[in-house]
């Protein structure tokens, strides 16, 4: 017994050592293959071309605050490629002795720490060269525009240089200012071999700066050196010429200071030539767009006096002719007017009109007289004749219209009356026709209301004829009066069907109504009422009301159908 239980101790203790063991083994495997692959990711960092890349950055000569960036990532380069690199080695160092002497939990701890450390390491590295390959890229962005902006210099050089003409008395100015560029430019490579990077990055946007300015300065000087050498000066001697010419012709010009302007703006040319010499481009450009215009306008001064000439000897003897003629139409109308008031009674002011138009007539042919001597003499300005012209032709335009207009009236008025005339014939005829009828109808007497009316509208033609009758007639009158007979007839034609109607719808009723005369004492009684009325009292209307109602309480529709019949057969009737 005490035998197997020592077996059995020893046995445990075997297997006890065996899994220590065998922990032991893979614990130390995991770390190894952990320091492996941190000695892998170290090669792999050391192997990345940093240094090469912080050369390149270091060759191209950054200045300012380019210069002070790389500083920055070439100090943290520094400082991870010994220091961290250094620790690095540490850790691996400790990590190796701490797995050999069988330590594995440190070891793993160490092990994990190493990891931390290459970690920051890697992300550091990427952090320098993403900044490195962006200094680069951008001071290769610099380099561009520095290069432009030199190869924009040596063009302006160039440029001047070839066409000197081009540029006048603007040239020494433009020459002394590439000069300076030059200066600029030299400056800044003496700066930035030297070490002074922010002043060298100050003396070169000043270059670039001025370089393009310049640009611009060269592009706008030769089209305002042409206009201020050539096109302005030429225009004005033009100008001076063609003034003398016409005031040796005779012309009067309205605007008394055109010398004096013309002298201003040769003046300003002047000027603006002197600033043209100090490159002033914008005041000049300023100056020539006022000097462009003022031009524009001493052309149009004389363009206005010779195209009003032309149209003064073109339009003078018309001018006179056509007042010759409105005063002759004017005086023909009022010989007309008198003539026809003495018939007509004139509603619409016309003589008085006439009159107006005698008294704008004399005025223009006052105005007209007084400019004939002045023309002669050459004392007016052709512009301020050809101006009255013009108001003439609208003056006498406008008084023709009103001629004819009143003209026109006048012969309405004549035609008026005929056609007057003949509808009080028209009227009579109307009348004539509807007393007949009424006459054919053998009523037993008239209404008085009817009558009244019938009246009225006798007395009214009448009235209309009396009109026309007098020695001097109102037209006007004359057409209210045509409207009303009228009205008065269609009225009248009206109550004269309305009256026959009724009363031959009465006797119609009445036979109807007699089968119920000896049935119905309704019928019997309205019969008697409706015969009161239509013999006696000539109310017709009012009879057939009566016998109408009466028949229609007895026999339902039939005073409908008795209406009906007789509005479709009134032919047959």
């Amino acid at each position: 017994m005490k035998n197997n239980l020592i077996i059995i101790v020893v046995l445990a203790i075997i297997i006890i050592a065996a899994v220590l063991y065998l922990v032991g083994f893979f614990m130390r495997k995991k770390n190894q293959m952990k320091l492996d692959n941190l000695e892998k990711r170290k090669e792999e960092l050391f192997d990345l071309p940093v240094i090469e890349e912080v050369d390149d950055v270091k060759k191209m000569h950054m200045v300012g605050q380019s210069q002070n960036t790389f500083r920055e990532w070439n100090q943290r380069w520094t400082e991870i490629s010994t220091r961290s690199f250094a620790e690095l080695e540490s850790q691996i160092f400790e990590v190796e002795e701490l797995n050999e002497s069988f330590r594995f939990m440190k070891a793993k701890k160490a092990v994990a720490s190493a990891e931390d450390t290459m970690d920051e390491m890697e992300s550091e590295v990427e952090i320098i060269r993403n900044g490195l390959r962006e200094l680069r890229e951008s001071e290769e962005r610099n380099s561009l525009e520095v290069q432009k902006a030199l190869d924009v210099y040596e063009e302006l050089s160039k440029l001047l240089h070839d066409e000197k003409a081009e540029f006048g008395s603007a040239y020494p100015e433009l020459q002394k200012q590439i000069k300076n560029i030059e200066l600029e430019f030299t400056q800044f490579v003496t700066l930035n071999t030297s070490g002074d990077p922010i002043e060298a990055r100050e003396v070169l946007e000043n270059a670039e700066r001025h370089t393009y300015e310049l640009d611009d300065v060269m592009k706008r000087i030769p089209p305002l050196y042409d206009e201020l050498t050539r096109t302005f000066p030429d225009q004005l001697k033009e100008i001076e010429e063609g003034y003398k010419r016409l005031l040796a012709d005779h012309y009067v010009f309205p605007e008394k200071n055109f010398t004096e302007e013309l002298r201003r703006v040769q003046k300003r040319v002047k000027n603006s030539t002197v600033d043209l010499e100090k490159t002033e481009v914008d005041a000049v450009e300023v100056a020539n767009r006022d000097t462009a215009n003022a031009i524009d306008a001493l052309y149009e001064i004389m363009e206005r006096e010779m195209n009003a000439k032309k149209y003064v000897v073109t339009n003078h003897k018309v001018v006179g002719d056509y007042i010759a003629h409105t005063l002759k139409n004017n005086r023909q109308l009022m010989i007309e007017l008198d003539h026809t008031s003495q018939s007509y009674t004139l509603n619409h002011n016309e003589l008085g009109r006439s009159r107006g138009f005698q008294s704008e007539i004399e005025e223009l042919i006052r105005r007209y007289e007084d400019f004939e001597p002045k023309l002669k003499e050459h004392t007016i300005p052709y512009s301020e004749v050809q101006a009255f012209f013009k108001d003439c032709y609208k003056i006498l335009n406008d008084i023709e219209n009103q001629q004819v207009e009143i003209d026109d009236s006048l012969k309405e008025l004549r035609k008026g009356e005929k056609i007057a005339q003949e509808k009080v014939d028209q009227y009579d005829f109307r009348l004539r026709n509807i007393k007949r009828y009424v006459e054919k109808q053998r009523l037993p007497g008239l209404p008085a209301d009817y009558l009244e009316f019938f009246f009225v509208a006798t007395d009214r033609i009448e009235e209309l004829s009396k009109a026309l009758n007098r020695i001097r007639i109102n037209m006007e009158e004359i057409k209210k009066l045509s409207d009303l007979c009228n009205e008065d007839l269609d009225l009248l034609d009206k109550k004269t069907n309305d009256l026959v109607n009724s009363a031959a719808l009465t006797e119609q009723m009445m036979q109807y109504a007699n089968r119920y005369r000896h049935t119905h004492e309704a019928i019997r009684v309205a019969m008697e009422n409706s015969l009161e009325l239509f013999s006696k009292e000539y109310r017709y209307q009012d009879a057939l009301d009566e016998i109408g109602t009466a028949l229609e309480r007895v026999e339902p529709g039939a005073f409908r159908r008795i209406e009906d019949f007789y509005f479709n057969n009134l032919d047959a009737i």
